[in-house]
């Protein structure tokens, strides 16, 4: 297929875009969680190679359009979850949008800070921080793998976040800690294995890399958190009033 005019230099548009382009109005009126076809099916009715299909539907995953469930099959995907990034936390996000948060806590310790931990918390290198390693879930489906680091006495941290479910929520209730400022810097990262496991997702699906620095109201740091987040189930949103 070509597009051209007066005036106008061809283009040729790649087969596999005019599939995909056909499986996005195949699947405009669908519920989420509905199956689509198989590829042979779809190369079949689109007269193309099971190859071309599959190019189509990869990028659709990506563009968070289908899900791919090993050993189940692809599936019109859930509306991405959009979140603006103020000073509030996963859980205050997705609750906003009228989404069930929740987390898998899968380790809760006492690390010894590297050189550009202690640099980023503002303590000495080898200083013992906390380490908190979360699996966040929405409708306990896995989409973000987040490891936070805490400077500070925090005593009894696992059974107060157990309590309270939300790590701000906690660091304010249990220790009177609260967030005033963040840094967040965003980037794109391919999934590797041990992530794609965790997130059930191809190795190299692309992921946005989030990392917030946050301070309380004396300037004090008290989080350097990293966060994966799947790229086919999240946007974020910045909102800024401009003078």
């Amino acid at each position: 297929m070509s597009i051209d005019g007066p005036g106008m230099t061809t283009v040729r548009v790649p087969k596999y875009y005019q599939v995909k382009r056909e499986i996005l109005r195949m699947i405009a009126d669908l519920a989420p969680g509905t199956a689509v076809p198989t590829e042979r099916e779809l190369a079949v009715r689109f007269g193309t190679s099971r190859t071309t299909v599959r190019q189509a539907i990869a990028e659709l995953v990506v563009d968070g359009r289908l899900a791919r469930t090993q050993g189940s099959g692809t599936f019109v995907a859930q509306p991405k979850l959009m979140v603006v990034r103020p000073l509030t936390s996963f859980s205050q996000d997705l609750q906003s949008e009228g989404w069930r948060p929740g987390s898998v806590v899968l380790d809760i310790s006492e690390v010894p800070a590297s050189v550009e931990a202690a640099e980023r918390l503002q303590v000495e290198p080898g200083t013992m921080v906390h380490r908190v390693e979360r699996l966040r879930t929405s409708a306990d489906e896995p989409i973000a793998h987040e490891i936070a680091l805490l400077p500070g006495p925090l005593p009894h941290l696992a059974e107060r976040l157990a309590e309270h479910s939300s790590l701000y929520r906690t660091l304010h209730e249990a220790y009177g800690i609260s967030l005033a400022t963040a840094e967040d810097t965003v980037e794109t990262v391919l999934a590797d294995p041990v992530t794609a496991d965790l997130l059930r997702v191809d190795t190299g699906l692309p992921l946005l890399l989030i990392r917030r620095t946050g301070w309380d109201h004396d300037g004090r740091t008290v989080e350097w958190s990293t966060g994966r987040f799947r790229g086919d189930r999240f946007r974020f949103i910045s909102r800024q009033q401009l003078s």
